[in-house]
């Protein structure tokens, strides 16, 4: 992660005079690489235990008063928080990429710059959609579960017709959302011979350039021609149920549908319904559409890979994350810019 320029000028909004009692609020305890979050001169860094969540009326009461919030994508940032900060709040920062939980325009009435945390949840986003691949694909959670309950060694592996796996290598992958963790991705499934097309509702030139050589094309479109759909994009009111039972119907029997995005960009009643009738071969879920709550129909089938949103937890990026939220909110209130501030786009 490149460190902030050492010399932006000051914007218009120059420090003010502020409290003895000035705090950064962490909801969250985060794995800074110091084993504790940095310092800023003039700030207390106040940081919630790492367990148990806090209730709604905990982060309400734990915010109050904060001039600077590191958010969790699960901390929902509304007027009712806004009004619990104070007129004292700055700076927020989300602690992922995605702000879908954070109200920008009501922030942005009351002049509190929002930022997140975007190339620092790339890589690892990244790896886990290729390891929720290769599990479906190639069936690895429910074979360890087969060794595991010592099937294997009573049953034996079935060879040669036992655990039939589907290639990859040839097949087309459609990524839906070219942005930074959807291309990682598609430059990691070209590893495996897999052709990439892309939805974006603008020309990505740089997907189209070698190595990846993408086509870009309409979502039906795509759906149609595709043996695996990976799911790349930010959750919108657009986005919601993007993929849903009409969509899923698009797809051809036998694919693979894998989403590190977010849960409510996928009908998670109509996946179950597709996966049950045989339409599709498989699935594997980072995120759900209610989460923490998964819906039980996933829960029995042995063609899904599920993992509790654990995308970006690396280690190394997540200390990056932690570091460059933090100084996202130190450079606002120290009068500067944030780093990567958060768009609606």
């Amino acid at each position: 992660m490149p460190p902030p320029p050492p010399s932006t000028p000051p914007t218009s909004a120059s420090p003010q005079p502020r409290p003895a009692s000035a705090f950064i609020a962490i909801t969250r305890a985060l794995p800074f690489a110091a084993g504790h979050p940095p310092r800023l001169e003039g700030f207390q860094v106040r940081v919630a235990p790492l367990q148990p969540q806090m209730t709604r009326a905990e982060l309400l009461a734990f915010v109050r008063g904060a001039s600077g919030v590191l958010t969790m994508f699960h901390d929902r940032v509304d007027h009712e928080f806004l009004d619990s900060a104070g007129p004292g709040l700055r700076a927020i920062c989300n602690f992922g990429v995605g702000v879908d939980n954070i109200d920008l325009a009501a922030c942005k009435s009351r002049s509190v710059t929002v930022a997140n945390t975007p190339d620092a949840v790339t890589e690892g986003t990244a790896n886990i959609a290729l390891g929720l691949l290769l599990s479906v694909s190639r069936h690895i959670a429910s074979a360890d579960r087969f060794v595991r309950t010592g099937r294997f060694e009573h049953e034996g592996n079935g060879f040669p017709l036992g655990w039939m796996g589907k290639h990859l290598t040839s097949q087309t992958l459609l990524i839906v959302g070219a942005g930074r963790i959807g291309k990682a991705f598609a430059l990691r499934a070209m590893a495996l011979g897999m052709r990439t097309l892309y939805v974006a509702r603008t020309r990505k030139l740089d997907f189209e350039l070698a190595p990846l050589c993408a086509r870009r094309v309409e979502l039906d479109e795509g759906l149609a021609q595709a043996d695996v759909v990976s799911l790349h994009t930010p959750l919108t009111p657009q986005t919601r149920h993007l993929i849903d039972a009409r969509r899923l119907a698009l797809m051809k029997p036998d694919a693979i549908l894998i989403n590190t995005a977010r849960g409510p960009v996928l009908d998670e009643s109509a996946l179950v319904t597709a996966l049950q009738s045989g339409h599709l071969y498989g699935a594997g879920l980072d995120v759900f559409e209610h989460e923490p709550r998964v819906h039980p129909g996933l829960l029995t089938l042995e063609n899904v890979t599920l993992t509790p949103h654990i995308g970006s937890a690396e280690l190394y990026w997540r200390q990056q994350m932690a570091q460059l939220a933090f100084d996202n909110i130190a450079r606002v209130l120290q009068g500067h810019p944030a780093i990567t501030p958060a768009t609606s786009d």
